[in-house]
């Protein structure tokens, strides 16, 4: 290697100054502690490597071992393809070497260098010590080879290091991520008490973590209190707030929380702030999760992850999306868990045009659309009901894991088309390398709701313990209530219902009372009315649908004694609440709301659309129908609420609109010539007076208002 032909001023009289320290002596010692700690410019580290080549002193295994050391903090951090050249290059190079490139690997985005090269350093015959253990441990946990772990574990026996408090250590954490955390619990157990350091017991911790059993994670750390040493640090506190928010352990978070105060006041790490806002959050306690938030001086991108995620959990997604704004105003640039989490929110409050706008922001700043991302976009498109955008991306995808085809099941199940998700479906089953799990039968059964299909549904219900080993969870057999009430088999989803393994929830009883109330069933509806009662005494939904098939069965008398009881009880019915997106703003309402800016031209609108309903000689219903009483109409903020699903015979558009606190229902209303002009009058003066126009307001409201 030449030498570079210059050398600062600086460079070149401390480098006399170093040699004058040395005398001019070839000592490699002095060499090594002296040049190579006083030249931290990679420019000087050049020269002298140069010098050590020339002068024949890289042959040396402690110079060149010191020297290699050196490269990895000199040149880019990622970027190895120097420091290997340079290790290749050393004759015989010594353990410190060996090691020395196995931590910069094990660290990298390539660990399985680092098993490549450790079975290199065996076959030249350089024995490993207790310090290359740990990092070809952690390669094997990165890349969870529990096999190769095995292998090692055997290694530190032979070589006599399996004392080492790091290698156990070590080995702790490779079991656990490769998935065997009995071994993990197995070492540490043999590990004697004297000797665990605090290490030792974050392993143990972390690794019931990545099992998900979070019980044991807290046993662990109720061990590790009891023990008194060694002094739990943050990284113990952390995943024990985890396994807390996880588990929905309040009291013991908080008491958590408390020890952070003791032992270091307010947690001003970011990673404890955002622990602490994920265990409140998870916990049902967003406002004190706020309150950390408010709280962290200097915050980070995970700070603001934290926070956002906690509201979509929390399914204040209005909120979630406000904050992601005030995160960029502040300057901060969205990492992949960000965008995640904002997509959740948008795909559940229905903004698609927000979507969109996070997807191109997604492009335009070059954040990584990893997996995750993409995942999360599927899911967004397919709550809002763009399917085709959902299938291009999903179709996009080299290699989609079992969330990548749930979601794209799910919306496709959402969204009605209930054939392609079963085709989907059929298709994943051929892969071998992915496998359905709890939800993905969840977006199963509902296509089956959503397509009528009795005898599929039975038959993946069935597939789900049969076939694939999965337990039904309370969702499951909600669905299959649900299907065979769609279907009208009130007696089979009884009799189903009686036959549950487990206690049936509100929601099961919930579907037979809405499945009874479609199909006029009162006396079916009147036992499942009862049922919900009996676990939400203080709630009103049993009571309105209960009272909603009185009224379809004109049981006038029931109804006025269902609302009397209310009345008694002082059970009110919660407001039902219709948002829809306009131009990338998304306006919320809630019945009889009066806060919105355009209230006024809002209610003249709805009235005069009301009265040309009711002005309509057949008045509402079919002709089969038309010597019904008229149906109680209520009249609401971006929507016409009807007790049941009706269709007028007039004559001229369509128009297609949503709602109930339940279903969302279709509405064709055809105007005729007897509808009079002044029946659509606007005060604002931007709304063009025809009945075209009317009737497109009324199908964006069908198509992006929920209720």
């Amino acid at each position: 290697m030449l030498l570079l032909p210059f050398i600062s001023i600086s460079c070149r009289w401390r480098w006399r100054r170093a040699f004058r320290g040395w005398g001019y002596r070839q000592s490699y010692h002095n060499f090594s502690l002296s040049l190579l700690e006083i030249f931290p410019h990679p420019g000087a580290f050049n020269q002298i490597l140069s010098h050590a080549i020339v002068s024949g002193i890289f042959r040396d295994p402690f110079i060149s071992s010191k020297l290699l050391y050196y490269s990895f903090s000199h040149h880019h951090p990622h970027d190895f393809a120097f420091s290997r050249t340079l290790f290749f290059q050393i004759p015989n190079p010594n353990v410190f070497a060996w090691n020395t490139i196995f931590r910069a690997y094990s660290r990298s985005s390539f660990p399985a260098e680092t098993i490549a090269l450790y079975n290199l350093m065996l076959r030249n015959g350089t024995p490993p010590d207790n310090y290359t253990f740990p990092f070809v441990l952690k390669a094997c946990a990165r890349l969870s080879l529990l096999q190769k772990a095995r292998e090692l574990h055997s290694s530190t026996l032979k070589w006599g290091v399996f004392p080492d408090v790091f290698v156990q250590n070590a080995l702790i954490s490779a079991y656990s991520s490769s998935g065997a955390v009995e071994v993990s619990r197995a070492v540490f157990d043999m590990l004697p008490t004297l000797i665990r350091d605090v290490v030792s017991w974050n392993s143990m911790i972390s690794g019931y973590l990545q099992s998900h059993r979070y019980e044991l994670a807290l046993k662990v750390f109720g061990e590790l209190l009891g023990a008194g040493s060694p002094t739990p640090d943050h990284v113990t506190l952390v995943s024990a707030l985890s396994a807390c928010g996880r588990l929905g352990l309040l009291d013991l978070g908080k008491k958590i929380h408390g020890l952070f105060m003791t032992t270091s006041g307010f947690p001003s790490d970011v990673f404890a702030g955002s622990s602490l806002i994920d265990m409140y959050s998870k916990c049902g306690q967003i406002e004190d999760a706020r309150k950390m938030f408010d709280r962290i001086p200097d915050r980070n991108i995970v700070c603001w992850t934290s926070m956002i995620a906690g509201y979509a959990q929390s399914d204040l997604f209005k909120e979630a999306i406000e904050l992601f704004r005030e995160m960029q105003i502040g300057g901060f640039v969205a990492d992949a868990a960000t965008i995640a989490c904002v997509l959740s929110a948008c795909g559940h409050w229905g903004a698609l045009a927000l979507g969109r706008w996070i997807h191109s922001y997604c492009e335009r700043n070059g954040i990584e659309m990893d997996l995750k991302v993409r995942n999360g976009l599927i899911g967004m498109y397919s709550k809002c009901g763009d399917t085709q955008k959902a299938l291009e991306i999903f179709h996009g995808l080299t290699q989609p894991d079992i969330f990548s085809w749930t979601a794209m099941i799910s919306g496709l199940a959402m969204n009605g088309e209930s054939d392609k998700a079963l085709n989907l479906f059929s298709q994943m089953e051929m892969l071998t390398d992915v496998r359905p799990n709890e939800i993905t039968f969840l977006g199963l059964l509902c296509a089956c709701n959503h397509g009528g299909f009795v005898d599929k549904g039975l038959y993946y219900f069935n597939a789900m313990t049969q076939i694939y080993n999965l337990t039904p969870n309370i969702e499951h057999y909600g669905c299959m209530v649900d299907l065979l009430g769609r279907a009208n088999l009130l007696l089979e989803a009884e009799k189903f219902i009686r036959t549950l393994p487990i206690q049936p929830d509100v929601v099961i009883w919930r579907s037979l009372l809405f499945a009874c109330r479609n199909h006029g069933n009162i006396e079916m509806a009147e036992f499942a009315a009862k049922r919900i009662g009996e676990l939400e005494p203080r709630k009103c939904g049993a009571r309105v649908l209960l009272s909603n098939v009185y009224a379809s069965a004109l049981r006038w008398g029931d109804v006025n004694r269902v609302r009397k009881d209310m009345a008694i009880q002082r059970i009110k019915k919660q407001p039902g609440c219709s948002f829809i997106e306009i131009d990338g703003l998304v306006h919320e309402f809630f019945v009889a709301d009066c806060s919105h800016p355009e209230t006024d031209a809002i209610y003249e609108t709805l009235t005069g659309i009301n009265r040309a309903l009711q002005s309509s000689p057949k008045g509402f219903g079919t002709e089969e129908e038309e010597d019904d009483d008229p149906f109680d109409i209520c009249i609401a903020i971006y929507g016409i609420h009807f007790l049941k699903p009706v269709t007028t015979k007039l004559d001229h558009t369509k128009v297609a609109y949503g709602s109930s606190s339940a279903l969302t229902w279709s509405l064709e209303i055809r105007l005729d010539k007897l509808c009079k002009p002044e029946d659509f009058l606007c005060e604002d003066q931007a709304v063009e007076l025809n009945a075209n126009e009317d009737a497109t307001l009324l199908l964006s409201l069908s198509n992006h208002s929920s209720t």
